[in-house]
């Protein structure tokens, strides 16, 4: 590409945040009360049964598969476009508009005006599983559509922002080839996650910047010595979400969940990372079909207040990029992954100007229909009253523009 730059990353002092997050309730502490031992989700929305092992969980929604009342979903015989994707051929461009690329499942690539390029939670692999199960013994979700290109046909990656530790959002693979073809790249991670990059992804602990919820960072892009070209800067905000982390059954939430908010020149982006936001009783006898019941029956119960405050204290934003997959069977998922209906209200409390959707199309994750989300999510944003044009989906590869 053009020029290059050199990054520096200075914590922002003076932040807006809710006054009880001054406390880190999020935070659960040892005993001694030195070190921060997990993690936690504080708020009603959140189910307390899900902070123990998912082993009772996961053995209900076997049961619901053996006795019939789980469909399989088809995943080979789907309509979901495919594009090469096309990006700026310059930092510096005629181009005054935020760009958003969807590389699949929670991955997107951000052009902002100013020059700046961010990366959210890449995963390039064909199966989001450990490496030796996925890699080796082919084991674990496998995709049923392809990335669009590789991790070196990116131009320029000047920022890695990743929500959490799950295997569908953070990948060793593909952060080794992070490293190898953008070996610039700086990367933004919740509390804990720090140590994984240095030793597994053997980033230098430089590079890497851990963060809490309400957080707040500038980055500044520099040109190298015999580079021309003015200084570039961003703020990138460690925001909440309702989630989970854990890469194996003896780390559950050890490390930080987060969602993101990256704003430079005139535009501003919200990534939701992957997140729940209102939960429904495990004993709830809604039909497992998210499209069975309306959602104004169950608006009754507590939603996430996280989103209402970012979108107080850090919005408006020009595009929001939310999650819309991966929430059947309901009752089990609903802490954890937002449904169509879920994610349009996201969108209306973090005061998104536009909105993308995101965690779909490319693992099965869950047991909805592969194109049930969009579907849902075109009906949900009719149900609210809102124009279709201002939260939808693309395809993968597929680039649209605020």
């Amino acid at each position: 590409m053009d020029s290059e730059y050199l990054s520096t990353v200075t914590k922002v002092t003076d932040t807006k945040a809710p006054s009880e997050s001054r406390t880190k309730p999020h935070h659960v502490f040892s005993s001694d009360g030195k070190r921060v031992r997990k993690f936690r989700n504080t708020h009603p929305s959140w189910d307390q049964y899900y902070d123990g092992s998912i082993f009772p969980i996961l053995f209900r929604v076997l049961w619901m598969k053996l006795t019939g009342n789980l469909p399989t979903p088809n995943t080979s015989s789907h309509t979901i476009p495919i594009y090469r994707p096309s990006f700026l051929p310059a930092r510096q461009s005629q181009n005054e508009k935020l760009r958003a690329t969807w590389l699949g499942h929670a991955c997107y690539y951000l052009e902002f005006p100013s020059g700046i390029r961010v990366l959210f939670d890449p995963v390039f692999e064909d199966h989001c599983a450990p490496t030796f199960f996925g890699g080796l013994l082919g084991l674990g979700p496998k995709r049923y559509t392809p990335p669009p290109c590789a991790i070196s046909d990116l131009p320029v990656v000047d920022a890695v922002v990743i929500s959490h530790s799950h295997y569908d959002h953070l990948s060793a693979p593909s952060i080794k080839e992070l490293k190898k073809y953008h070996p610039n790249a700086h990367y933004f991670v919740g509390i804990g996650l720090g140590k994984w990059f240095t030793k597994t992804g053997k980033i230098d602990s430089g590079k890497v910047t851990e963060m809490d919820w309400w957080d707040d960072v500038d980055l500044t892009l520099s040109p190298s010595n015999n580079s021309e070209g003015e200084s570039i800067q961003a703020r990138i905000s460690c925001l909440p979400a309702q989630h989970s982390s854990g890469r194996t059954p003896f780390n559950k939430d050890a490390t930080l969940w987060c969602s993101w908010a990256v704003s430079s020149g005139s535009k501003s982006a919200y990534f939701a990372g992957d997140t729940g936001y209102r939960a429904l009783p495990l004993s709830n006898p809604i039909k497992q079909s998210a499209d069975e019941v309306p959602y104004a029956s169950i608006r009754h119960l507590p939603s996430c207040p996280s989103f209402a405050q970012i979108g107080l204290l850090r919005g408006p934003f020009d595009m929001g990029l939310i999650p819309i997959g991966a929430y059947k069977p309901r009752q089990y998922m609903s802490c954890v992954h937002s449904s169509p209906e879920d994610a349009v209200e996201i969108f209306r409390d973090t005061r998104c100007k536009k909105g993308l959707g995101m965690h779909w199309g490319t693992w099965a994750l869950t047991f909805e229909e592969v194109e049930e989300p969009p579907r849902l999510l075109r009906q949900a944003l009719k149900n609210r009253g809102m124009d279709e044009q201002v939260f939808g989906v693309v395809g993968i590869g597929e680039t649209r523009e605020v």
